[in-house]
């Protein structure tokens, strides 16, 4: 391969961020390649300021008088002046307040902790034993370590160890420190003074049957009315499993969309995104330079002209990336109309090769195409991978995209009384009812897939 077709299949894997990032490192490493600016606003309002003055009528020079007493003492008005003014700045600098700290700044859960463990006023050895155990909590709030080996690590005693345990486990928020979540509801529970009670006997003896919601084994076991146990599983699902995620310091990855599609009257727009990417032109003085044949070395003049063709290359690039993802996305338009017009369970089935034969290029170039790039439309933001679906035959012979009947199913779930819950088995037959036929275990792998639960654990009481 050539170096610029190299070039055009890397910048067309890119996604819009990653393009910018490769156009900026190459503006620093390329002298010949240039960012356009855009002086048209500046010369816009410098013209309308020269408009400005010439329509403006002279204003009269304002002259302050101002007469001198013969009274002023001038030995003094000249020590107070002729200062270098090292005091002052000095004075001034003590009292401006520091900027930095009005920087907004999320406090982490080691932070809130060591300010409770502060707070007690601990010995220098507490103090100690207390930062090891903060430094070994997980991001849910979690020991993640055994007491023994915080005992040898920290060269104290077990019983100073476990004292100091017990005092963070006391801490805000509640739960934090246990080594497993049985210990965490515990703590929670004895916090809410519930110990003793159903609660901690159901998180003690029956976790295993809280979490398939089996209250029946529950119930027969605590010999008890199944009123009862739900009674006291609502008070346990008011705790925290993860008490440290209040605290987390993880932000948010939002998505740029690299191409927005708008519903017209018509039909639709389709707009890439072209927010932030420098616009490049080759330096004109470099390239007049080569062009009318100025004295170089050999070596310098090689250098210049690699640059200028590496320049060249990176803005043809560029713009056959542009067009390239245009075309394709005009292309899944016409085959996924449907889903840009009324929504998630229109979409068609739809592979690579359909694409590529539409727009008579490789399938690989659509994938490179398809690839962390995603659009914005009048359904939501998508990822264009996702348009791509394969074939689920129906029963009248007919086909649907997969991802539709992922939704049909998430639909059915959605609406199903929650105290009878669907099987997987009655989900298979609801879907031959609308004509879509597939195995118990497609139902159930596109479930999990949607991380949605199983009829058991869905059920309420």
């Amino acid at each position: 391969m050539t170096p610029q077709l190299q070039m055009s299949i890397k910048l067309l894997q890119l996604s819009r961020l990653e393009l910018v990032e490769a156009i900026r490192q190459e503006l620093e490493e390329n002298p010949a390649l240039e960012e356009v600016q855009d002086f048209a606003d500046e010369e816009s309002r410098a013209d309308q300021s020269e408009a400005a003055s010439d329509d403006t009528p002279a204003i009269k020079e304002v002259e302050i008088e101002e007469k001198i007493n013969d009274d002023i003492d001038w030995s003094n008005y000249i020590d107070e002046y002729n200062s270098t003014g090292k005091i002052a700045f000095e004075t001034e600098k003590k009292n401006t307040p520091n900027f930095e700290s009005f920087v907004a700044r999320k406090e982490s859960l080691n932070d809130h902790l060591l300010w409770q463990l502060l707070m007690t006023f601990p010995t220098e050895e507490e103090e100690k034993i207390g930062s090891l155990i903060i430094g070994n909590l997980n991001k849910d709030g979690y020991l993640d370590i055994p007491v023994e080996e915080l005992i040898n690590t920290s060269g104290s005693s077990s019983d100073k160890v476990n004292q100091v345990l017990s005092l963070i486990k006391t801490f805000d928020p509640t739960g934090v420190g246990a080594s497993d979540l049985k210990e965490c509801l515990l703590v929670q529970a004895k916090h809410f003074k519930l110990n003793n009670t159903m609660v901690t006997d159901i998180i003690k003896n029956h976790l295993n049957h809280l979490e398939n919601k089996n209250y029946k084994a529950i119930a027969s076991a605590l010999k008890i009315n199944i009123q009862e146990v739900v009674s006291a599983v609502n008070i346990i699902k008011e705790f925290e499993p993860k008490p440290g995620r209040t605290f987390s310091v993880e932000e948010p990855q939002y998505i740029n969309p690299d191409i927005f599609v708008y519903k017209l009257e018509d039909g639709f727009l389709i707009l890439l995104n072209d927010d932030g990417v420098p616009k490049l032109h080759i330096n004109s003085y470099y390239k007049q330079f080569i062009s009318r044949g100025g004295k170089l070395s050999g070596k310098a003049k090689e250098y210049l002209q690699d640059k200028i063709r590496s320049a060249s290359w990176l803005i043809k690039s560029i713009q056959q990336r542009q067009k390239t993802i245009y075309k394709v996305m005009e292309s899944i338009l016409n085959f996924q109309r449907e889903f840009f017009e009324n929504g998630i369970a229109h979409l068609k089935p739809m592979v690579l090769r359909d694409v590529a034969e539409d727009i008579g290029m490789h399938e690989s170039t659509i994938s490179r195409v398809t690839t962390n790039k995603y659009a914005y439309t009048p359904q939501g933001l998508f990822e264009l991978k996702y348009l791509f679906n394969s074939s689920i035959n129906r029963i009248d012979g007919d086909s649907i995209a997969s991802a539709s009947v992922q939704e049909k199913i998430r639909q059915i779930i959605l609406n199903e009384d929650a105290s009878k819950p669907y099987s997987d088995e009655k989900i298979t037959e609801l879907l031959k009812e609308s004509n879509i036929n597939i195995a118990r275990r497609t139902v159930a792998k596109y479930r999990e897939m949607m991380e949605l639960l199983s009829s058991n654990k869905r059920k309420q009481f």
